[in-house]
């Protein structure tokens, strides 16, 4: 079945067309840079922007990066404030005329890593990883998604919220060296051992692309794999996930 996927980021929003069988690309992903102030009305018009660019009719999988509860956002996230409480798939129905089928982005990048990625025929405890302008996270547990885990949010010794010590962005913004970022990140995956004792973590997100640059400062004895899918598993995942929330 070939669906449309929409991954929604704090920078960019991409697209395009999978084969949620296989998970391939049937077309090339479309990029746009997400609006500033990323607003309810400023996304839902960039949303119908994307969805005329590819001329699609049918119903549509979206990877949305705040917490969502049966399509509603019950966190604002990076975004806007002005997200909580909003009914997404509703919204963006209402602007481009068509289903929506929305999700957190990492559950659903998640959802496209177990089943056809690198967690593909992996049992027990999974948690994957995104890591760009904040910190994603999605729990499976033998295939299934258990949705809505926030590791990010997690509080560090400081008292802080992790993702704020812990983020891609907070890298770039600070000037980090990898080294100095990633033993910063290895407290929050020492966390996530302690709390979940997962068999297999897997790390997504831009900065995943450099983990063998990285990696020798990791200290976790918990297994690690990155994202087959890297930056597409949003896309490929939201196309999964509208497949079989269509079928119900």
């Amino acid at each position: 079945m070939n669906i449309l996927g929409i991954d929604i980021g704090g920078s960019g929003i991409k697209a395009a067309i999978v084969d949620t069988k296989t998970g391939e690309l049937l077309s090339e992903r479309h990029r746009i840079p997400t609006p500033k102030p990323a607003t309810p009305e400023a996304i839902s018009k960039t949303v119908k922007e994307m969805i005329h660019f590819f001329d699609w009719k049918k119903e549509v999988g979206c990877s949305f990066p705040t917490t969502i509860v049966d399509g509603t956002c019950i966190h604002s996230g990076n975004l806007s404030t002005k997200w909580l409480n909003i009914k997404v798939d509703k919204l963006f129905k209402k602007e481009c005329k068509l289903p929506f089928y929305v999700g957190n982005d990492a559950d659903l990048a998640g959802l496209a890593e177990v089943n056809l990625g690198a967690g593909k025929n992996e049992n027990g405890v999974i948690i994957v990883i995104t890591i760009g302008t904040g910190i994603g996270s999605g729990l499976f547990f033998n295939q299934q998604l258990i949705p809505n885990l926030e590791i990010g949010k997690m509080l560090h010794t400081d008292g802080k919220i992790i993702e704020y010590f812990t983020a891609d962005s907070v890298r770039k913004k600070e000037d980090l060296s990898l080294k100095q970022w990633a033993i910063r990140f290895d407290t929050l995956l020492d966390y996530a051992r302690i709390v979940f004792s997962p068999s297999l973590i897997i790390l997504g997100g831009g900065i995943s692309k450099k983990y063998d640059n990285f990696k020798e400062y990791l200290t976790t004895d918990v297994n690690v794999k990155v994202a087959e899918f890297k930056n597409n598993a949003g896309i490929i995942g939201a196309a999964m996930y509208a497949k079989q929330k269509h079928k119900k």
